[in-house]
């Protein structure tokens, strides 16, 4: 036997079904805008940076979203995918790859006279490198740069002398790129699934 719906549960279904989830999405909207203001003030038009940011950030929003409700078999694991990408994100903001480089290799800057009175040019001395320990962490990215040299970004000889610091800078950029690419492999392998 059937039971019949209450004048109480006629009013709340119709409520919730023709006024109640337009005040809930009302809300939700709102509170998208107070999450999203900082990141949409603080967004410029000219660098990739900004692009990295607004994704790093819904990202951030989707995988605490879905990791908390862990309604879906795979919800943690898509939440722990998610995070990696913020990492790499982390990594190609910062231009961690792309200047790692640096980490060994020393110079001091100093300011000479010029040709030019009351004007001064910037002097680079190389005080130090470690190019070798950097090559080692990269052998397969190494002999590809050694290899391909019509593929480098950098030429490889510097005043006509193969030069270790742009063999590192070559290693650099590949590994900005590789990571760059990984990012979005990774995104396009699972972003399918990211929905709840």
């Amino acid at each position: 036997m059937e039971e019949k719906e209450t004048l109480i549960e006629k009013i709340t279904n119709w409520w919730w079904d023709n006024i109640g989830w337009k005040i809930r999405d009302i809300y939700r909207s709102i509170r998208s805008v107070i999450r999203w203001f900082p990141v949409i003030w603080n967004d410029r038009d000219w660098d990739d940076w900004y692009i990295y940011k607004i994704l790093q950030t819904k990202l951030k929003f989707q995988s605490k979203y879905i990791g908390d409700r862990d309604i879906h078999t795979r919800a943690k694991r898509d939440a722990e995918v998610m995070n990696i990408c913020i990492r790499l994100i982390d990594k190609l903001m910062e231009d961690f790859y792309d200047m790692e480089y640096l980490d060994y290799h020393e110079s001091t800057f100093s300011f000479v006279d010029s040709d030019k009175p009351d004007y001064k040019r910037l002097k680079i001395t190389n005080t130090s490198e470690n190019f070798d320990e950097f090559f080692k962490k990269y052998p397969l990215v190494y002999k590809k740069v050694l290899k391909d040299e019509d593929k480098n970004i950098f030429s490889l000889y510097e005043d006509g002398v193969l030069s270790k610091k742009r063999i590192a800078m070559n290693i650099s950029q590949i590994n900005h790129d590789r990571a760059r690419k990984l990012l979005f492999n990774v995104m396009g392998d699972n972003i399918n699934r990211w929905w709840d």
